[in-house]
Formats: structure tokens, sequence, C-alpha cells
């Protein structure tokens, strides 16, 4: 078990290396974006499936909320939150619209959205 953990844990290091030497810019054009978005009063669209679901209301929180320290809540919301809205819309058309859907609906001009996935 021993060697199990330490490899899980040297392939998380691998990867966080390899995003700190080739996806540093990315990750910067990604905030400016956000950054644009949330001045010109849009607000960040959240949204992914399973853990990612978790993930993306987690940090529509931290927009909501505060992130390292006290400030005016910023516009974020997640998808994945809304299950009558989830479920009529599988019901309705299929679980592949379900996001698809909700963008049509909630998102206007200066918007930004994301889609997290884990796998």
């Amino acid at each position: 078990m021993r060697d199990r953990i330490k490899e899980i844990l040297m392939e998380s290091i691998q990867i966080k290396e390899q995003i700190l030497h080739s996806h540093i810019g990315k990750i910067i054009e990604l905030s400016e974006c956000i950054i644009e978005c949330l001045k010109k009063n849009g607000k960040v669209i959240l949204f992914g499936n399973g853990g990612s679901a978790s993930d993306s209301q987690h940090i529509a929180a931290e927009f909501i909320g505060r992130f390292k320290k006290d400030r005016t809540a910023l516009a974020a919301i997640a998808l994945t939150t809304n299950t009558s809205v989830l479920t009529s819309l599988a019901n309705d058309y299929g679980y592949d619209i379900i996001f698809a859907k909700q963008v049509e609906g909630l998102a206007q001009k200066n918007d930004i959205v994301i889609g997290i996935s884990t796998s």
C-alpha cells in the first residue's frame, strides 16, 4: 500500500510540474477573461459531472463568499445545484443537454462559462 500511495503522490507532483512549465500562460489568460467578465458585470457560470459538479459548486461558493480575504461577492453560479431543472431536462431532452439548455436560458453577454472535468 505504501508504494501505491507514493505512486499516486508522485503522479500528482508530475502533473503539477507539467502545469507549472507549460500552462501558466493559459491560467493567466483564463484569469484575465474572468476578471474582464466580472468588471463588465458578467457572471461566472460553472458546471461539471460527478465530483466535478462538486468542484463547480465549491468554486462558485468561493466567488460568492470569500477566498483568502473579505470582499464584495462576485457573481457566480453552478449549474449543478437545481435538481428539478437537471432531472426535468434529462427526462424531457436527454442527459446530454442538461447544461446546454441552462446556458441557453441563463447566460448573457459578458458572462463566462466554465466546464470542469477531472476525467
